[in-house]
């Protein structure tokens, strides 16, 4: 395993906290991801769904959780089924967990294979009223794929129809926000290899590189400082690529005069970093570079403050509309006019800047949380206030991961942002 595994005394703990919000004479079931083909008998990497990780640990397919705490059978309350490490599969694929080191890292004490789930569900839904299934929900998305845990809660209600089922979504994902002392140690730590990354392969950007060269050096040193993965696919955008938001393909050459943005984050023990920062690739800003990284910047350091429990996404992304504004017009983008007589629906600001300001952040680098929940201590959160001037090719992000508290908390103290300080780090 590259990672530090959480404490089993976490897992216990998060369960505990799902059972006390659930109907009594209830059952949650819980399945792991899909293994996705790929070709032939190769198959995509791995990713556990972030439900079974934060209740388990158990970062392997063909899991399932079951939770029935008025369950007869006390060794029936809570049982974790894994795939069954036959000396044949352990040729093929390598080390699978055993019942025992299943049991050590979820500590969950009843472990069976995966064979013997249908004979057992049969006896948990005989001792059950109401089932707690998980599918992802996001107002904003409409999950396109088919999972298991669709197909598996299509057949739960085809053979067992005259159960009350229930949405586990509303119950674990408000608990899943509010990060423990040591899920926000291990956040640190995929934020402190992201760091790492950025100073590695700052030091790489020249003219005539191409972009996939500063994606591998980001690569190389979070796999050499223990990150299982990028967080997310990196983007990492030259010149008029810099105002695609979403630009992944990495495939072009750098230009003496073009900026790169590296929208980037490490992913430790499952847990996601996030980070962006604009900088020259020839080491210097241009006098009009420079003025507009400089508004974008004003507004990150104004905007991390706020991040104090109370406060909302739409509260941040109030503040930010407004200052953006005021700074567009210094920039010569906008005039009091055109704010003036703004569409409401589309504000003038928005050629600009089309995206929000933040989002949660946790087992996912989107992670679940609405822009209408207020804050609460505990709770991480991406800064990333951003500029882009496609008719200049001018495209300027800059963003850090913040732990709401009082005194908001930038993870990424060490991470470059001042024009000087990515002036002369470029430069040595």
């Amino acid at each position: 395993m590259r990672y530090q595994p959480l404490s089993a005394e976490f897992y216990i703990r998060n369960r505990k906290n799902v059972v006390g919000e659930i109907e009594e004479k209830s059952l949650v079931i819980l399945t792991s991801n899909d293994e996705f083909p790929r070709c032939g008998d190769t198959t995509q990497p791995f990713r556990q769904n972030s439900e079974m990780l934060y209740l388990t640990g158990i970062d392997q397919e063909e899991t399932f959780l079951t939770i029935a705490p008025w369950h007869p059978n006390p060794s029936y309350r809570e049982i974790l089924f894994i795939k069954n490490p036959s000396p044949e599969k352990i040729i093929w694929f390598g080390h699978r967990l055993s019942k025992e080191q299943a049991s050590e890292l979820s500590g969950i004490k009843t472990v069976m294979f995966t064979e013997e789930f249908p004979n057992v569900l049969q006896d948990l839904m005989c001792n059950s009223q109401n089932v707690y299934l998980h599918l992802p929900e996001n107002p904003r998305m409409r999950w396109p794929m088919i999972t298991q845990e669709y197909r598996f809660a299509k057949q739960l209600k085809e053979e067992y129809p005259l159960h009350n089922y229930r949405r586990l979504a509303p119950i674990l994902y408000p608990l899943r926000c509010m990060k423990s002392v040591e899920e926000l140690e291990t956040m640190k730590r995929a934020c402190d290899i992201t760091t790492k990354a950025f100073k590695r392969a700052v030091k790489a950007i020249q003219p005539g590189k191409y972009e996939y060269e500063i994606e591998a050096e980001l690569t190389y040193e979070m796999i050499r400082n223990g990150a299982t993965t990028h967080s997310f696919a990196p983007i990492v955008a030259a010149g008029d690529d810099t105002c695609i938001l979403h630009y992944i393909k990495n495939d072009k050459q750098m230009k003496d005069g073009d900026l790169l943005l590296m929208d980037f984050g490490a992913e430790y023990a499952n847990y996601a970093g996030d980070a962006t920062r604009t900088v020259p690739v020839n080491g210097k800003f241009t006098p009009r570079q420079k003025e507009i990284y400089n508004s974008v910047l004003a507004i990150y350091k104004e905007t991390i403050p706020l991040f104090k429990p109370g406060m909302t996404i739409h509260k941040i992304n109030a503040y930010v509309f407004e200052r953006m504004n005021e700074e567009l017009q210094k920039l010569g983008l906008l005039t009091a006019e055109d704010i003036k007589n703004q569409n409401p629906a589309w504000p003038a600001f928005k050629k600009y800047y089309m995206h929000n300001t933040s989002h949660f952040i946790g087992l996912d680098v989107h992670d679940v949380g609405e822009r209408d929940w207020a804050f609460q201590p505990g709770m991480v959160l991406s800064c990333e206030p951003g500029i882009y001037v496609a008719e200049e090719g001018i495209g300027v992000r800059i963003e850090t991961d913040v732990l709401v508290a009082e005194n908001p908390v930038n993870l990424m103290p060490d991470l470059p942002v001042e024009v000087d300080e990515i002036e002369a780090i470029m430069k040595r």
